[in-house]
């Protein structure tokens, strides 16, 4: 993708190798949540994501598209993160089905290698459903701590 775009390169077709519900605190409500662990077939990249399965259920074996984009516009320009009503402007999200908005607050190395690291982790928080990303780290070189993206998904019907 283009950096014009402001749009982390990283969009992939992902396939779900594991999923659970994770378990409810008894002092919080939660909606129900799975715990995703796939792995990407355009990339050698790993993830773990956390979902709303109320809202979008997801099942073992299913492959979908993800996208991580820094920006919701398709002409580039940086959003504030809020929700507008009145924007009509076209929106990435209109080609999805599921979005969520977060902000990244790790990125780990490879502490196995003696060389800059080859393999990076990033983790976002989307209000409390995790992230893990981990692959190649040119594949990851979009990702800062404290910055703010978006993590699109769309599931493939194949």
């Amino acid at each position: 993708m283009s950096a014009q775009l402001h749009v982390i390169p990283q969009s992939g077709v992902c396939r779900v190798c594991r999923a659970w519900q994770l378990p409810m605190p008894l002092f919080l409500y939660l909606p129900p949540v799975s715990r995703l662990h796939c792995e990407s077939e355009s990339f050698k990249m790993d993830l773990i994501l956390d979902v709303n399965i109320q809202i979008y259920p997801v099942d073992l074996g299913d492959k979908f598209r993800l996208v991580i984009a820094s920006t919701l516009y398709e002409d580039g320009t940086l959003d504030d993160g809020e929700y507008n009503p009145t924007d009509d402007r076209p929106s990435r999200a209109d080609q999805f089905e599921y979005v969520m908005y977060g902000k990244v607050y790790r990125i780990e190395g490879d502490e196995t290698s003696t060389e800059a690291a080859t393999r990076l982790s990033a983790y976002v928080s989307y209000g409390g459903l995790l992230m893990r990303l981990q692959g190649d780290a040119n594949n990851l070189h979009g990702f800062e701590v404290d910055s703010r993206v978006y993590l699109l998904m769309k599931k493939l019907a194949f």
